[in-house]
């Protein structure tokens, strides 16, 4: 009996400490579950029955946000969408004192976009939750390029061998940082 592929990564901070299993594991799971999708009828799983997700966003977002909120519903976590404007960030507190009143919650996993580089970073050694980073500043994105590296790979059934065609403004792009590990 084939033995289940166990993630090794506590955190997903960037591509680059990802291995090659490490990548098709997520690509093949996230096959699994777009099969869900896909259903006519129900289209919830409970593969995070009674897990708690927080969002932060401090970051405007559309594409990223709402994909993340309904991947974890359909999933069927529990979820807080932190308002950052509405917190006590305005009032002056800090990332990682925010973040400490929030681990007082017992999140699970925290999902974050923000515009410094390296803020999932500075969380990660502060919370008990895994971090998963949706984009910091012009450093990385690695949830888009798994994205951008599903999307090839459906495509063409392979990512070896694949030349790629990157465009764009490069300089400033956190997509571009993270496609190119």
């Amino acid at each position: 009996m084939p033995q289940t592929y166990r993630f090794p990564h506590r955190h997903l901070l960037g591509i680059e400490p990802l291995s090659p299993q490490d990548i098709t594991a997520i690509l093949d799971q996230a096959r699994a579950f777009e099969e869900v999708c896909e259903r006519p009828e129900i289209k919830i799983v409970p593969a995070l029955r009674k897990r708690l997700i927080v969002n932060l966003f401090f970051e405007n977002s559309t594409r990223t946000r709402n994909s993340f909120e309904i991947a974890e519903k359909r999933l069927s976590a529990e979820i807080i969408n932190f308002d950052a404007d509405t917190s006590s960030l305005s009032k002056g507190e800090t990332l990682v004192d925010t973040a400490l009143n929030l681990q007082a919650m017992h999140p699970d996993l925290i999902v974050m976009r923000h515009s410094a580089p390296g803020a999932h970073a500075l969380l990660a050694r502060h919370m008990k939750a895994s971090i998963v980073n949706a984009g910091d500043g012009a450093h990385e994105h690695p949830t888009q390029a798994l994205l951008d590296a599903y999307t090839l790979r459906k495509r063409f059934g392979r990512l070896e061998g694949l030349k790629v065609a990157i465009v764009g403004d490069v300089r400033h792009s956190r997509v571009v940082r993270s496609n190119l590990w």
